[in-house]
């Protein structure tokens, strides 16, 4: 660091470099009376010091809320969305995915979660202009293997289900390409995946999704009932790591969770949904895990067939998001992908 660019008076700066310290993180990673002793400048000193080094590392950073409504750049713009590749889910959220925070799909099995993920897998490849993020996905399995002739049906199906792109903007992605696939079976594969390669690929800007399916699946069988204080230890870890590479890269995250049975509310608070069986329903992992969430989505099998015929009807509703009411449609799965219907609105109670 050069200190003499900084607007400071030349005494506090000559007390900086006899001190020999080197960087603006090294000042301020000091308390006031470590500065004091360290420099040998007065407590006014150290304060104007202080002060001086926090304005030139903020840089203007300070904005008001009129210029974040109005920001249209494509990195830093605060309405921008990762969209989910059909245009009546992104109506349901207003857009699609926020860019920053976690958002959760929840569900029992076969209601669509995995289909969901490798779409927007797809999705987050598209230019800007498309709902996309030009940009790859990674996905972390955390049980079954990566669904691999799925994700090539869907490749194969692009141009048809996304006829709002033209043609020759489909064929010149290479979807398969930018698709990394994460495999982390136990706590501890899962948190090195984070913290070493998953950081890596985001850094490169090589992803800008990050999917992990499922988040219940590593605490099924690794935590006893006695086990509790440590659980949530380890969720609030996890829940921790994902908003700081969100908020770092701009990066949408989700997790697919799975659901348990339950007798009207969940423990963390949230309406029950019914499941194609009939029975009442929660996400997994509780209040804990809930409070790590900016976005809750459950989706569930109805019974009842669709369009194109034989294809079964399923339910997407926010059960929460700051910035959208309990709402919900209905969506099918078929060879193209997931696709929202235009039909009357299911019931959201």
């Amino acid at each position: 660091m050069d200190w003499d660019q900084l607007d400071m008076n030349p005494r506090v700066i000559a007390a900086i470099k006899k001190a020999n310290l080197r960087s603006i993180k090294e000042v301020l990673n000091l308390s006031g009376a470590d500065l004091q002793r360290l420099t040998k400048l007065s407590s006014m000193d150290v304060q104007y010091l202080l002060k001086a080094v926090s304005s030139a590392l903020r840089k203007n950073s300070v904005r008001t809320a009129l210029q974040l409504f109005q920001d249209e750049n494509l990195h830093t713009s605060q309405r921008r969305k990762l969209s989910l590749g059909c245009p009546v889910l992104d109506g349901l959220l207003r857009g699609g995915l926020p860019l920053t925070g976690i958002t959760e799909i929840a569900g029992e099995s076969s209601a669509g979660k995995t289909q969901i993920g490798l779409q927007l897998c797809l999705s987050v490849q598209y230019p800007y202009a498309h709902g996309g993020l030009e940009s790859g996905a990674v996905y972390i399995c955390t049980e079954d293997v990566f669904p691999h002739k799925r994700l090539q049906q869907l490749i194969e199906h692009q141009s048809q289900l996304r006829a709002d792109v033209p043609h020759d903007v489909v064929q010149k992605i290479k979807f398969g390409n930018s698709i990394f696939v994460e495999h982390a079976a136990d706590i501890e594969t899962f948190h090195e995946c984070l913290a070493k390669r998953i950081n890596v690929l985001l850094a490169r800007g090589m992803v800008r999704l990050v999917v992990v399916d499922s988040i219940a699946a590593l605490f099924r069988c690794e935590f006893a009932a006695k086990d509790s204080v440590l659980k949530a230890k380890y969720l609030q870890t996890f829940g921790a790591k994902l908003h700081r590479l969100s908020s770092k890269f701009r990066t949408p995250v989700m997790c697919i969770n799975q659901v348990t049975d339950t007798m009207g509310e969940g423990p963390s608070g949230d309406p029950s949904s019914p499941c194609s069986t009939g029975r009442s329903v929660v996400p997994a992992l509780g209040i804990t895990w809930s409070n790590q969430l900016l976005m809750r989505l459950m989706v569930s099998r109805t019974g009842h067939l669709g369009q194109p015929a034989g294809s079964t009807l399923r339910t997407m509703r926010v059960i929460f998001a700051p910035h959208l009411p309990q709402s919900a449609c209905y969506y099918t799965v078929d060879t193209e992908g997931v696709k929202g219907m235009r039909t009357e609105t299911p019931n959201v109670t």
